[in-house]
């Protein structure tokens, strides 16, 4: 390959990056990312995932906040089950426990 093939290489690459990046601009300016971004930057979140915890390799419990409300899911492979409905979430975090395993 020549010095040339090797530049034309370059220039092909900075001109799809540079389409990739002017897409990117033009779709934030316009608005055109939609509600759920909106949503996302005003902090007006209904929904978190608290906590997880992988019970074996295909199935793990997710504790999942809507609302204020605690939602305890089991994810598996072949179906998810939800264990408990519409527990209150705590006013303050979780105590911590210390290495003895007592709570301090």
């Amino acid at each position: 390959m020549e010095v040339t093939d090797y530049l034309r290489f370059v220039a092909a690459l900075a001109f799809v990056v540079a389409l990739i990046v002017g897409l990117a601009w033009g779709v934030r300016r316009f608005g055109l990312v939609g509600a759920a971004a909106v949503a996302r930057r005003s902090g007006d979140r209904r929904l978190a995932v608290v906590e997880v915890l992988p019970i074996d390799t295909k199935r793990r419990l997710l504790l999942v906040r809507r609302d204020g409300i605690e939602h305890l899911v089991m994810l598996g492979a072949e179906r998810d089950l939800v264990i408990e409905i519409g527990v209150r979430a705590p006013a303050e975090p979780y105590a911590a426990v210390s290495q003895e395993g007592g709570v301090r």
